[in-house]
């Protein structure tokens, strides 16, 4: 499935812009022009952030809850050393 694209405009360094020829060059990234590449790359970054946030909350919850996740730990090994 094709997504509709939009045009936009961005200003990158010279060095960054390099780099990214050069991974094109060297087949480092997957990609036939710079445009794939720095879509794939924006695309996973920001990815890697909402992981990262979705985790930080995550950590927080457990935080926030640990003495009754480990009274419930506690309580569950407690019933299974029964059986």
């Amino acid at each position: 499935m094709i997504c509709p694209m939009k045009t936009i405009a961005i200003s990158i360094d010279e060095h960054t812009l390099g780099l990214i020829d050069r991974a094109i060059e060297e087949g480092i990234m997957p990609g036939k022009n710079r445009s794939q590449i720095i879509r794939r790359t924006v695309h996973e970054y920001l990815t890697n952030l909402q992981r990262g946030a979705e985790l930080e909350r995550e950590r927080e919850i457990f935080h926030r809850n640990r003495r009754l996740l480990k009274q419930q730990a506690v309580a569950l090994i407690k019933e299974q050393a029964k059986l």
